[in-house]
């Protein structure tokens, strides 16, 4: 179930491609508050996903190597656009790489893991 939960919210984010090119304000708004509403419902399935997959004493370290690329990744890509907006001077390539982010993080969770299966530890 929460693989068509996360796919409904990356679903919900794509509009937002069209931000950089609509003239009303309202809507870019509009767009941009469902986008930030469906990316809570993503991460809240996100961590979920973690506790299904994983022994009880695993599940900390797994969303915590989560949250530390999660960081790593958003300090790089803050980079990143800089250089784009200075050499393009516009935001639609980042609206563009933000509208298919998720359905291609997705994608490479069900490549990863396919059918969510929970992890099998020997010790």
């Amino acid at each position: 179930m929460a693989v068509a939960a996360m796919l409904f919210c990356a679903c919900l984010v794509v509009p937002i491609f069209t931000v950089g090119s609509l003239s009303s304000e309202w809507a870019a708004i509009g767009l941009l508050s469902i986008a930030a509403g469906a990316h809570q419902g993503w991460s809240a399935n996100l961590f979920t996903t973690a506790s299904d997959m994983f022994p009880k004493s695993a599940v900390g370290a797994v969303v915590g190597i989560g949250g530390m690329a999660g960081a790593a990744g958003g300090a790089l890509f803050a980079t990143f656009a800089g250089h784009i907006l200075q050499l393009t001077h516009s935001y639609v390539s980042l609206f563009a790489i933000s509208a298919s982010a998720y359905l291609v993080a997705l994608l490479i969770m069900r490549l990863l893991a396919p059918g969510l299966k929970k992890a099998e530890f020997t010790a």
